[in-house]
């Protein structure tokens, strides 16, 4: 294996960076001579079966654990409130690295991670939602960065992921495709998990491989989605090991959880109670104390102040508090029930016979703990998409976890869960947003279990460290396309020497203006909006990046980043900044937050579509965009002699949408906006049998437009955007039927566009999912005029 070190160009010299590539040759491999023997006699002849490439004779097993919005003093591991018995027993076998970064949001984590290359150097400088038509922010991942998976499939491992992907472009995740983006064109042989950035533990829209799928049973029935991920993976490798035991696997592992909508089970939430009435000011103060006692910090770490944007938990009132700590409660069980499953994973992994030939790299966070919640965290909203008053809100408490909210915690909770550091999810500036746990455990080759190790390092570190681990190359050329370098570095020499310096030496950051930039031990960083505002269009589009000023920190003395040197240390934050705009320039960072636009569609300009019976599972990225415009429906139906029920056109869920229906022989078109109904017209007679001709005509009041409206945090498959008012016309048969106000259309959230059933979680209370319609649907037409 050849090192070769890579020339970069910083502050105007030269510097040698520690990134390490390999010399190698291409992928595929080309196919293998024949060998045996032939001639026009068969008795003369020798065959010779072509001999597909094995792995290195001892390559071990790879399973790559990542949760989702857990912070660095979460977990009890790393001293947090939350007992994770499971993670407890990875670490006591392996290593904890308490200076490990990741990027400051999901899918730019994501793809890092299992490519080895910067995030926004692959297109991925924010969510594949936030998408924008520039190199570093596209969301399409170029096949000049093979991933990981590719490499170790093509070198003799079995692959497969389970869970959250969130990279693949939002207007190629549709039955259509095109696929090369999806997770099995990437080098995973098999997957089963959602594509988008969040979801329902509950009613999860799922997919095996590219085929959309139901869930196995419903949440009456104890369906949970991390448990149905843990058995899908338990699954995939017991069918793995009964016919290719001797073959080595990468199992990627990457739950919803811990991200919104914290959705767990009541008897979980029941073991929290009353455990964090002390407050978050309270709480971080006992999160650091233990970090201390069990050497996760060091001794020197200082434990950093509140942000002026966060108040006081002594300031709530009764009600606030009662509210807030009980959110609290909610997020630690979620967090509880998902160590619980990921160490049923590990077991099941276990009894497979897997233990020292098995390396298991654990990431507990994508990102840090998620602030999106803003200050009193969300549940249920009004109809233009507003929070509603505590008091409502406390209604419902006991409902939290439960299916009938995609119910956050308050951005307080997050900067507790990010003890010691400042700052949260999103905020790529601080420690809070970029450095979470990590463990590594490999049984038998790691000597120094339960050790700790404090070298920086990185999300893209995992990648090479994985090729050092399997004895295998990057290939220079990947189906013909040469390959970019690696930019991270491998983590193999840190195991057994854990005074070693750290051989990752610079390392930029940026996520929605948001900007770090690390240099052997220097920290520089300068923050942008706080994280529950960046959903808001007019605060994105009214500040710029560079009105915010910069800090700077030594992070060989500052573990926390506690003092702020910017004024006493001038000439180190100028080489700090000039070194960011260096790697900004070679990794397709600028523009910096660039304006948000739509993406591109599958359909085009297209502005009228039809539709046939079991047509289901369209995302709302790749179905007809109603929301704020003139349109019809039509649908032509045929009604049997005992009368017909059911759906016809459904999109979204319980959280907004609008459905026409048939209930009681009485069509039905209703709008839900975040969860309130906020329209409704029932046909004043009931629908004969025989043919029926249903058009629903809406025609917006163009004197009253909509508003952007808060809804959630970025990437959270949200709508932004409440429009209306307007007029429902209904007519059945050419004969008018009824009509009816809209007071606005918003919220969709994670759910999808389905003819002849409403699959999820139905739009209305009125009917029960799928509540499939028992007559014959010839076609239903959609129009956008």
């Amino acid at each position: 294996m050849t090192k070769i070190r890579k020339l970069v160009v910083v502050m105007g010299g030269l510097s040698w960076l520690s990134a390490m590539t390999w010399a190698a040759d291409v992928l595929p491999k080309p196919d293998p001579a024949f060998k045996g023997k032939i001639d026009p006699s068969r008795d003369k002849s020798t065959p010779d079966w072509p001999r597909r490439t094995g792995a290195r004779k001892g390559a071990p097993n790879v399973v790559l654990i990542l949760l989702d919005d857990v912070g660095f003093g979460a977990t009890a591991t790393f001293g947090g409130p939350v007992p994770t018995p499971a993670l407890d027993q990875l670490a006591k076998s392996g290593l904890r690295y308490n200076r490990f970064h990741v990027n400051s949001l999901c899918s730019p984590t994501r793809a890092a991670l299992l490519s080895g290359r910067n995030d926004h150097e692959i297109g991925f400088g924010t969510v594949v939602e936030g998408a924008s038509g520039y190199p570093g922010y596209n969301s399409i991942w170029p096949k000049s960065a093979v991933s990981i998976a590719e490499v170790l499939k093509q070198n003799g491992y079995s692959t497969a992921a389970f869970g959250k992907w969130h990279n693949t472009p939002v207007w190629e995740t549709n039955p259509a495709g095109p696929f090369d983006h999806w997770p099995t064109s990437l080098g995973f042989e098999y997957y089963y998990g959602f594509m988008g950035g969040a979801d329902s533990q509950w009613h999860p829209r799922l997919y095996r491989n590219t085929v959309a799928v139901e869930p196995p049973a419903t949440p009456a029935e104890g369906y949970h989605l991390t448990t149905d991920l843990v058995n899908d993976a338990s699954r995939w490798l017991q069918r793995h090991d009964a016919v290719s035991p001797q073959k080595p696997f990468f199992l990627y592992f990457a739950t919803g959880a811990t991200h919104t909508p914290h959705h767990v089970a009541k008897e979980w939430i029941a073991k929290f109670a009353g455990q964090f009435d002390q407050g978050w000011d309270r709480l971080r103060e006992q999160t650091f104390a233990r970090q201390r006692e069990f050497g996760i910090i060091p001794a020197s770490a200082e434990l950093t102040p509140r942000p002026k944007e966060m108040p006081a938990w002594d300031s709530l009132s009764a009600n606030q508090r009662r509210l807030l700590a009980h959110e609290m409660e909610v997020y630690a069980a979620f967090l509880a029930q998902t160590d619980y499953e990921v160490g049923r994973l590990l077991a099941n992994i276990k009894a497979e016979g897997h233990t020292e030939d098995t390396i298991v790299f654990y990431i507990a966070g994508d990102n840090g703990a998620s602030a999106e919640g803003g200050p009193e965290g969300l549940d249920a909203y009004t109809v233009d998409g507003k929070p509603r008053p505590v008091e409502a809100r406390l209604e419902h408490i006991d409902d939290l976890g439960g299916e009938l909210f995609l119910n956050h915690y308050a951005a307080a909770w997050a900067w507790a869960t990010n003890t010691p550091f400042q700052w949260s999810k999103q905020v790529a500036s601080h420690l809070g947003g970029t450095r979470d746990p990590l463990i590594v455990s490999w049984p038998g080759h790691i000597k120094d279990a339960g050790g700790l190790r404090t070298q920086f390092h990185h999300v893209t570190d995992i990648a090479p460290t994985l090729y050092e681990l399997a004895g295998v190359e990057l290939p220079d050329a990947v189906n013909g396309v040469k390959q970019l370098p690696l930019e991270g570095v491998s983590m193999v020499y840190s195991f057994d020497h854990p005074d070693q310096p750290s051989a990752h030496k610079i390392q930029y950051f940026e996520m929605l203006g948001n900007r770090g930039i690390y240099k052997d031990g220097w920290w520089a960083g300068s923050r942008h909006l706080l994280p529950w505002q960046s959903t808001q269009l007019a605060n994105w589009e009214g500040h710029t990046p560079e009105q915010n000023p910069w800090e700077l920190y030594n992070l060989n003395e500052d573990y926390s980043q506690a003092h702020n040197l910017a004024e006493r240390n001038p000439e180190k934050l100028k080489e700090l900044q000039q070194l960011f705009d260096s790697e900004a320039r070679r990794n397709n960072v600028y523009p910096l937050a660039p304006h948000r636009a739509a993406p591109p569609t599958p359909a085009g300009a297209q502005t009228s579509f039809v539709y046939h019976a079991g047509v289901q599972r369209i995302p709302t990225s790749s179905a007809p965009r109603v929301a704020g415009h003139a349109h019809r429906i039509t649908a032509d139906l045929d009604i049997p002699a005992g009368g017909a029920e059911g759906v016809i056109l459904a999109q979204g869920g319980r959280y907004g949408g609008y459905t026409l229906y048939v209930k009681d022989g009485h069509v039905t078109y209703e709008v839900n906006a975040f969860g309130n109904r906020t329209g409704i017209v029932v046909s004043s007679k009931p629908l004969a049998a025989g043919k029926a001709h249903i058009v629903v005509d809406f025609t917006p009041d163009d004197s009253q437009p909509g508003k952007q409206v808060v809804t959630g945090g970025v990437g959270q498959g949200v709508s932004t955007r409440a429009v209306g008012p307007g007029m429902a016309r209904l007519s059945i048969n050419g004969e008018p039927a009824g009509e009816t106000p809209i007071a606005v259309f918003g919220g969709y959230y994670y759910e999808t566009f389905d003819i002849g059933s409403d699959l999820g979680t139905p739009v209305s209370a009125s009917y029960a999912s799928p509540f499939a319609f028992n007559g014959k649907i010839d076609t239903v037409k959609v129009e956008i005029q």
